[in-house]
Parts: C-alpha cells; structure tokens; sequence
C-alpha cells in the first residue's frame, strides 16, 4: 500500500510539473510572439516615419505616393504586427497594437492574452485550459548610430545631413530617387537593388586609393565624387543592364563607361543650409524668399555658427511672429522667437525684443533639441511645447496648437525629408 501511494504521488507530481512546463513554455512562446511583433511593427515605423511630413501634394497638383497620414502609418505597423505574429504561431489582433497618443508616435505596444491547454490527468487530451498573458514595447531611438553612422557628413566635399540605405550614407534627396528606382526595378524587372558604396570622406577614399593606386578605378582622394553624397556602387551583377537602361529616369546616368556599378545623381544642387552648396555660399541662396532684408545677415551668422539650416530657422520665426521683433503672444512668449522667459534666461538672452539675440539664441537652443531628439518635427515640437511631453511620448504630443505649428514651419519647407531623416534605431524596451 505504502508503495502504491508512492507511485502515486509521483506520478501526480510528474503530471504537476508537466503542467506546469507546459504553461510556462505557452508563456514563453506568447512572450516570443509579443516580441517579435513589436520590434516588427516599430521596423515598419521606423522606415515610415519620414513619409508623414512628406508634402500631401507634389507641385504639379498630383497626390504624393510617398506621403502618409498618421492613420496610414499606424496601419501599416499593426499590419506587420499581427503578420509576423500569424508567421510565428501567435494571434495577434489589430486591437492588440497600441501607439502613444500623437501625430507621429515613436512607440509602439503589443499586449497578447492567449489560452494555453494543460494535461493535470492522464489521457490524451488537456483537461484544464490555463490563461497566458504577454507585452512587449518596442520604441525608435533616435541618436544611436554612433560614429559610425553619423547624422551629418563630415571629412571633405558634401557636409550635410545624411541618410542610409542598406547601410550606406547618401544624401538624403538621393535616398528619395533610389527608393523610387528600386521599387521600379522590383516591379518592372524582378530585381532587388543593392547598394554597395554611397558618401565616402576624403580619408576613406585615402584608404581606398592607398590600397589599389590606379586612378582609373579608385580616385585619389579629394577627387572621387563619392565625396559629394551623391554617388552609388549599385549590384547585383544582373542589375546593370537595366540600371543603364533605365536610372535617367529617377535622375541617375552611369558615370563611366567602365564601372558598370557606379551611378551618380544629377538633379537637385539643393540648398547650401542644408550642405547640398559650395563652401562660403551661405548668404544669401540659402535663404527662403520671405526673409525680410533685415534679418538675413542675423540669421546666417545663427545658421553658421550653432551648425543649424538657415531654411529651418527662417520657417520658424515665419510662424513664430512674422518677423516681428515686438510680438507678445498671449501666453507671455516674446519677441521674433518668441521666447518664454525662463527659456531666454537659460540661454542668456536678456533681452527678446532683441532681434539679432533671440535668433542666435533661437539657432543655440534648436542645435540643442535636434541633438536630443534627433529629428526635426520632435525638435519643433519640443520647440513649441517644451521638450519634456515629447519626451515623453517620444512623438509629437497630441496638442492642436503644436502639431498645428509643426505643420506649419515643415510645410514652409516643403517636407521634413528635404531635411534629411532621422537616424532611428529600433531597440526592445520591455
């Protein structure tokens, strides 16, 4: 009898902790889902985010295929949220993807409840149904790339901001043209474009040319217009034949008859604010005609000095006060920048209604906000409404008056992307 007890009880304890494993595997499987969603779903926004300050309109009148509304961009993240679920055995709803409040969220949340079956007696088929529960947050952090993948190109030729595709820095209007001609050749032809080589700085090409001398194939550095931003190294092998054919159309030609690989982009010189012009042409091309005389000189100095586009901080004191260096707005900001108090104070402007000190101090604290959120509609928002709620939310926070106002300054502009995107890193949060 004794005996028989024994095996019983052992045998209940072996069919507890099957149990039990088996609920904590369901679990672990659930957590798995939760997370592959999320860093799925934040892939998606990550590659998006630049799409939603893209100009509604082209200026022929047509709709903009690159532009999205926020509904769109939360869409298309859900989407892929409950795809890679279904592809790893999890259910996930469109009910169980959640994003922060906000015009251009930076978040997003997957919350799993599933139902796991459990064998507490012998037999073949579970007895007990044990309810699983999982969440997992994904979020874009910006400013993560490190040197190695800087915001800005440095070390000769183009000194701008840049963007990657495939890991390779450009320009980011070449990024814009190679994202149109690679979706072509997928369609048209079958073919996924490769990028190979993008900017490279005079030290690089030094590296490059140090290692094959023949300025036939590699140029000595200062010469190669890689420096420019502007230059792609472009495979597969089977892709020459109709990059050759057909890239003129998205604004590439072949750049020699021998490097079939090597494209470079010949529209849009750009705005010297942004980097796109030659050094020491700064005054007066880079600066959006709605300038009046009077603040031009004010706001290239700003511009040169706190490393921020000339373009940018004219939209701004556009929608900021009109270029009225007198403006009190109802909230108690003052002067063409429109500074609150406390704020000038902690950049040392004594006084607002000085022009010439509230934009150098405007350029000092935009130079500050881009570097912490590392994107400009965060730093605009940030700008309007303080930087903790952006912050916070890490998006623009749901308050008319700001998105009204960052609708605003990038409409000025013509769209974010002529800014460059930003450098967005996906990363698993909880």
């Amino acid at each position: 009898m004794l005996l028989l007890g024994l095996v019983a009880a052992l045998l209940v304890g072996t069919l507890m902790l099957a149990a039990f494993g088996q609920a904590l595997g369901g679990k672990g499987k659930h957590q798995r889902g939760a997370d592959l969603s999320a860093v799925s779903a934040a892939t998606s926004m990550r590659d998006d985010y630049s799409r939603l300050f893209e100009p509604p309109v082209l200026q022929n009148g047509l709709p903009n295929p690159r532009h999205l509304s926020s509904g769109e961009y939360a869409a298309r993240a859900r989407s892929v949220a409950v795809r890679v679920g279904r592809r790893n055995g999890i259910t996930v709803r469109a009910s169980d993807v959640s994003f922060p409040p906000g015009f251009a969220p930076t978040r997003v949340t997957v919350r799993l409840r599933g139902v796991v079956g459990v064998r507490v007696e012998p037999g073949n088929r579970p007895r007990e149904q044990v309810e699983v529960r999982a969440r997992a947050t994904a979020e874009l952090n910006p400013g993560l790339g490190g040197p190695a993948m800087p915001d800005t190109a440095s070390g000769g030729g183009y000194s701008g901001p840049l963007v990657y595709r495939q890991g390779k820095p450009m320009r980011p209007d070449v990024a814009r043209a190679f994202d149109r001609m690679a979706a072509a050749a997928r369609k048209e032809a079958g073919i996924d474009l490769l990028v190979n080589s993008g900017f490279r700085s005079d030290a690089e090409q030094a590296e490059l040319f140090a290692a094959n001398p023949d300025p036939k194939w590699v140029a000595p550095p200062g010469q190669s217009l890689h420096r420019n931003a502007t230059e792609l190294d472009l495979g597969p092998e089977g892709a020459y034949a109709w990059l050759e054919a057909n890239s003129r159309r998205f604004g590439f030609i072949k750049r020699y008859s021998w490097e079939p690989w090597h494209f470079g982009y010949i529209h849009n010189p750009g705005s010297a604010s942004l980097g796109y012009g030659a050094p020491g042409r700064e005054s007066r091309s880079s600066l959006p005609s709605f300038v009046p005389a009077r603040f031009r000189a004010a706001i290239s100095r700003a511009s040169q000095r706190w490393n921020v586009g000339a373009a940018l901080l004219s939209a701004q004191i556009y929608v900021e006060s009109g270029f009225n260096p007198f403006a009190v707005s109802p909230a108690g900001a003052q002067g063409i920048a429109q500074f609150m108090p406390g704020t000038a104070q902690a950049y040392g402007l004594s006084n607002a209604f000085d022009a010439d000190a509230a934009i150098d101090a405007q350029a000092h604290l935009m130079r500050d906000l881009l570097g912490q959120l590392g994107s400009v509609p965060l730093a605009l928002a940030a700008y309007n409404a303080g930087p903790k709620p952006v912050q916070d939310c890490g998006c623009i926070p749901p308050y008319p008056e700001t998105q009204a106002y960052v609708a605003k300054v990038l409409g000025l502009l013509g769209g974010a992307g002529d800014l460059g995107s930003p450098s967005f890193e996906v990363r698993l949060v909880e």
